[in-house]
């Protein structure tokens, strides 16, 4: 069993650095037209707080390496993001993410750090980290909410990529199934609702490419069909010409 899980547990490690590169594309996006566009920076300030809370749980709980080293990782990619937002992102979106970053990223952290060190100990300290971690785990996964409420009102897919849905979807099964096999309820609880967030994004997706699809769709068909008709006259006028130079003959 302690074998099982930790090869699940080093899949899961893969797919989790997979998350957090998924947005790569985006993030490319943004530095090639040096705008953030509509894109959110709250799900990266939520990825930040909750990869950091992961790691001091990792560190604390005993034999729980693969936590710690997966979400040090994450710290490091979503700094990258964040910062990318300070940089690109237009006054009032820099200044509401620069406020959240030194809230959440900065002060909570700090704070959850500090307290625990200095009033808590044993297992009273992993079991009150543990909760902090599956609570923000829940909001991590819900965070991308906002974007679903864009794709629902925008009827357009763009805003919400599809690899980081897909390994959302990913990333919540592989560690619910880790949870499930070394007994850790703080990895199984927040895992299990973001593999069933992952599944709604996916649907999400699915429903509204589709629905794009069959706009462009028809948008070609009736483009092609007005070009005919424009078309069409042109080729009867010359058809008649022709005809009218044969019977002058």
């Amino acid at each position: 069993m302690t074998s099982l899980s930790f090869l699940v547990g080093v899949v899961g490690n893969i797919i989790s650095v997979l998350l957090f590169l998924s947005p790569l594309g985006t993030f490319c996006r943004i530095v090639r037209h040096r705008s953030t566009e509509e894109f959110e920076s709250f799900p990266y300030i939520c990825t930040l707080l909750n990869s950091a809370l992961w790691t001091y749980y990792g560190v604390t709980k005993p034999g729980s390496l693969l936590v710690a080293t997966v979400n040090g990782f994450g710290i490091v990619v979503e700094l990258i993001y964040v910062a990318l937002f300070l940089i690109f992102a237009p006054p009032r979106i820099k200044a509401k993410t620069g406020i959240l970053f030194g809230v959440f990223d900065v002060g909570f952290v700090a704070a959850t750090v500090l307290g625990t060190q200095l009033i808590l100990g044993g297992e009273m300290r992993i079991d009150v980290i543990g909760f902090l971690c599956a609570g923000l785990n829940i909001l991590m996964y819900g965070s991308p909410l906002a974007a679903m409420r864009t794709v629902m009102t925008s009827k357009s897919v763009e805003y919400m990529p599809f690899l980081l849905s897909f390994f959302v979807f990913l990333n919540g099964a592989i560690w619910t199934l880790y949870a499930v096999l070394v007994k850790d309820y703080f990895l199984g609880v927040p895992n299990g609702i973001g593999f069933v967030l992952g599944i709604a994004q996916l649907l999400l997706y699915a429903i509204y490419s589709r629905e794009h699809n069959n706009k462009s769709s028809k948008t070609s068909s009736d483009e092609l069909e007005n070009e005919w008709q424009i078309r069409e006259p042109f080729v009867s006028s010359s058809t008649s010409t022709n005809m009218d130079e044969k019977n002058h003959v």
